[in-house]
């Protein structure tokens, strides 16, 4: 059966980019973004071909393990097309894109992925990533040698592991069914959303419940707001809903929402770069793919990455704590400039220090016991001196002193 909901498509070039090799579509029951690697002209090709590929998928099917077959073969045929491409242009060796596809058979989702584009679920006021990433610092998260935060900010963030590329006809695919429900959102998007839009606010746009595309707008604009680094792309897909369903005319976005987008394009001259540095560097690919010899290289360069910021922390803490005993000696070094007037249990002593404890660590220590009953003093004065009398310093403490002595000569 036709998928009953509403969806929604949209790609942007980004702020920094000059072109735009996201690909996006969404139809009648089947929903995909490809975000394309390979420069200018390499990134452009290989999204516009997954996304042409995969839309004949487009369709009802029977069984939920019909529409799984279906997307395995299509994106294996995706690749075998990107190697005839590579072989007729070799300019464009390298060339690759990320896929991520989500079909709609009854009340389940068929999802294909591969890459590091992903693959979203809100329902219930949670938002859930169901797909994962097939980067490097992906396998490091997994392995515990990173958090998912670090991740974020890793320098090798966008180091593929798992690409739809020209080298191998037969990719590695992630390929699961999940069952859906009315109300689920299903957020498909390039990692120019996710990399730079968290999920707090991804949350909070999803839960405001306004139609697919005026979601997919405030998205968009948080991704713009952010910097927008690289070209974001956004499919979202409502189960059900209170909006309207879907038209029948499937939305086709970034570069294969060109005519030309699937066509392999001229050579572009190399003045370009000379004459256009910014405009060269605003093109270079946006993901790599590793060959295998360079992965133990990575990981290396990690561990020395890792062991570099455990020795930042020990020195850093090491700092922290002398900082700290500098400060207390400093702050103990002080107490002992001061002085104040107190008892002990029965005459009155000068006291070399503040009148506070820490814990049980005392602040003052008995500099001299005057030798002055306490019983000599009017009940007013040892109430005084019980409390303690404070002091600036050694002389005034002592001028203190005899101004009690002489009040107990005065008395007696």
């Amino acid at each position: 059966m036709v998928f009953q909901g509403s969806s929604a498509a949209i790609s942007h070039t980004g702020k920094v980019r000059s072109n735009n090799q996201d690909s996006g579509y969404a139809g009648s029951n089947l929903f995909v973004v490809a975000d394309g690697m390979g420069g200018h002209a390499g990134g452009d090709v290989a999204s516009s071909l997954a996304i042409a590929r995969l839309e004949a998928l487009d369709q009802p099917y029977s069984a939920t393990s019909e529409a799984e077959r279906a997307l395995r073969d299509a994106i294996s045929d995706a690749a075998g097309e990107l190697s005839d491409t590579v072989r007729i242009r070799p300019e464009l060796a390298g060339m690759g894109t990320t896929v991520s596809a989500l079909v709609m058979v009854d009340q389940y989702a068929v999802i294909a992925h591969i890459g590091d584009s992903r693959i979203y679920l809100y329902r219930d006021g949670t938002l859930t990533q169901i797909t994962t990433d097939h980067t490097f610092v992906q396998r490091l998260v997994d392995s515990g040698r990173i958090t998912p935060e670090e991740a974020r900010y890793h320098p090798r963030r966008s180091v593929l592991m798992r690409v739809l590329g020209d080298m191998d006809t037969e990719p590695e695919v992630d390929t699961f069914i999940m069952p859906t429900q009315p109300g689920d959102r299903w957020l498909l998007c390039s990692d120019g959303l996710s990399g730079v839009v968290d999920d707090a606010h991804t949350t909070k746009a999803l839960a405001q419940g306004l139609p697919p595309g005026r979601t997919a707008d405030i998205l968009l604009k948080h991704a713009l707001d952010g910097g927008a680094p690289d070209n974001v792309t956004i499919v979202l897909v409502d189960v059900g809903g209170q909006h309207p369903v879907f038209s029948g005319t499937a939305t086709i976005v970034g570069s294969a929402s060109n005519p030309i987008g699937i066509e392999v394009p001229a050579a572009r001259s190399g003045r370009s770069g000379w004459l256009h540095p910014v405009r060269q560097a605003a093109n270079e690919p946006s993901h790599f793919e590793p060959a295998p010899e360079f992965l133990e290289e990575l990981i290396e360069e990690d561990r020395r990455r890792a062991r570099r910021r455990r020795l930042g922390w020990i020195v850093g803490a090491a700092l922290a704590i002398l900082l700290l005993a500098f400060a207390v000696f400093l702050g103990y070094q002080w107490t002992q400039t001061r002085y104040f007037v107190g008892a002990d249990e029965d005459t009155v002593v000068i006291y070399r220090g503040i009148q506070q404890d820490i814990g049980p660590i005392s602040l003052s220590t008995p500099y001299q016991d005057t030798g002055i009953p306490l019983d000599d003093l009017t009940e007013f004065t040892r109430a005084a001196v019980e409390q303690t009398i404070s002091a600036s310093s050694l002389q005034e403490a002592q001028r203190i002193v005899a101004s009690l002595a002489d009040s107990t000569g005065a008395s007696g």
